[in-house]
This record gives C-alpha cells, structure tokens and sequence, in this order.
C-alpha cells in the first residue's frame, strides 16, 4: 500500500507548479510495472475516471503533442485528429515520448516539460471537481483542480474518449 508519510522530493512537474502558484496536493504511492490507473487508483482509494493519464502523441508530421485523458477511458485517434485539425494522431514510441518530455513514461506529467508542446484535455476532465494527475515520477500523483489544465498550462478541450 503506498506510504501516505512518504516524503518525495521535487520534480521539474512540482517545480513548474510551484513556480506557477499552483494549488495542489501529492499522492505517492507503491508504483507497479504496467499496473496504469487502475493500480494508482486502488492504492490512492479514488475513481479510476479522476485520475488522468499524459498520453504523448505524434500527428502526421511526426510533431509531438500530449492528450491528457481519463484513466478509464482511451483517445479515439481519428476523433482527435479531426477535432485537432490533423490528418491523423498516433502514440509515440515510448524512446520517442521520453526524448519529447523529459520522463520515463509512467511517469510523465503534462507540467514542467522538456520541449513545448500542444496540450489538449478530454473536456469531460474539466467537469470533475478534483484530479489526480502525474507528479513527474513513477509512483507520484499531484491532486488539484482540472481548471488549472486550461487557466495555467494553457490545455485546449478536445472530444476524443472512447
């Protein structure tokens, strides 16, 4: 069970909210390989639907972008596509998300990147009162509201849950 007393230490994603005055809360928890939501879920005690994956993605040029999305849902690729204006939208190869972001994936956050990129945010995300988001590491959410997704980080809502 993850250790709430658990001290973790900064992550270019806690130092970007810091740096931007960002309300939030740290969650660690007992990171399992390839345990994804579900599993952050469970040993946090919330909904899997109000813990949002950082998806990073490519469009038909090969240009970086990230998706944040529900744990329990999946991105509709075409549907992102059309609502973002690209021909088509395709993961990236885990080596090629890591070079973009700057974290192993599993523990990628959508704050404090390495490269800027496109932000977009499933709209129902916005709906919820309280999300839990990675913390920049393997094992570490952050909990704050959804609005800062837009208002700070400058996230576009897009309709691509499936």
């Amino acid at each position: 069970m993850a250790k709430k007393d658990r001290h973790v230490s900064a992550t270019p994603a806690t130092q970007w909210l810091d740096r931007a005055g960002v309300s939030y809360t740290g969650h660690p928890y007992d990171y399992v390989e390839r345990g994804g939501t579900a599993e952050s879920a469970r040993q946090l005690g919330v909904d899997e639907h109000t813990v949002v994956k950082t998806l990073v993605m490519q469009d038909e040029r090969g240009q970086p972008l990230v998706v944040l999305m529900h744990g329990d849902r999946e991105v509709s690729t075409k549907n992102l596509a059309r609502d973002i204006g690209a021909k088509a939208v395709e993961p990236c190869r885990p080596e090629v998300a890591q070079r973009h972001s700057g974290y192993l994936v599993g523990g990628t956050s959508p704050f404090g990147l390495r490269k800027a990129m496109p932000v977009y945010v499933q709209v129902s995300v916005l709906a919820l009162p309280r999300i839990y988001i990675n913390g920049g590491r393997r094992g570490y959410l952050v909990g704050l509201a959804p609005q800062v997704l837009v208002d700070v980080l400058g996230a576009r809502a897009v309709d691509c849950a499936l």
